[in-house]
């Protein structure tokens, strides 16, 4: 997603594959306005078109959240195509640094911003069912801290070490095995959507103006 601010108001570009479903449920539940852009993070060519649309239409912007990610699932390892794999890649890890060096070169050029990854507990603690996801998001961890350099001082990299949130993809989940693995953590459960905003206004918010090439563990005490 890729914020502006607009007076008090915010106005949201929408990036999704069903861009015009997030902007309805966005705006029924905020009563902001959202735009919607259909596209595709994986695709390299793709992204350059993408963030001149935003500039164009708002003629700056000030915040830029990564947070598309997939993780398909595999029997084993040797299961693991190359397509999926690559496929993986691609929009947890290459589609993100080409939006943050598009983005965050012309941030950096003006008023400069906020650049927030959505990584994964996975990345640090990586189990064998989703080990292409992992490494993606391993990778994510080291290029938010090297962004922070590469576009310092006048836009912040930070990324959200999310842990398991009850999204709507946890409804397909084993919940009593899930339960057993939760009942590991501090929190004793999964994380309610809702929980992760706090730590995503902080880091788009001043309140973080000296934090950047962080890594903000948000995971219930995985």
């Amino acid at each position: 997603m890729i914020h502006r601010h607009r007076e008090r108001l915010l106005d949201v570009d929408a990036l999704d594959r069903d861009s015009e479903r997030t902007v309805v449920v966005f705006e029924e539940e905020t009563g902001r306005t959202a735009y919607p852009v259909a596209a595709h993070v994986g695709r390299w060519d793709d992204l350059e078109g993408l963030v001149d649309n935003c500039y164009e239409r708002f003629g700056k912007v000030d915040v830029l959240i990564n947070n598309a990610g997939m993780s398909p699932l595999y029997d084993g390892v040797t299961d693991i195509s190359e397509a999926l794999f690559d496929k993986v890649i691609g929009v947890n890890l290459k589609g993100p640094f080409r939006l943050a060096a598009l983005v965050g070169t012309r941030m950096a050029d003006g008023d400069g911003g906020s650049i927030i990854n959505i990584s994964s507990a996975a990345s640090m603690r990586p189990r064998p069912d989703v080990l292409p996801y992992a490494a993606a998001k391993a990778g994510l961890n080291a290029l938010t801290m090297g962004l922070a350099k590469t576009f310092g001082p006048n836009v912040r990299v930070n990324a959200i070490m999310a842990g398991t949130f009850l999204t709507d993809v946890s409804t397909a989940w084993d919940m009593e095995a899930f339960a057993k693995r939760a009942d590991t953590f501090a929190a004793k459960r999964g994380g309610d959507p809702s929980e992760i905003v706090g730590a995503a206004v902080y880091l788009a918010s001043d309140a973080s103006s000296y934090t950047t090439g962080s890594i903000l563990t948000v995971d219930g005490g995985m």
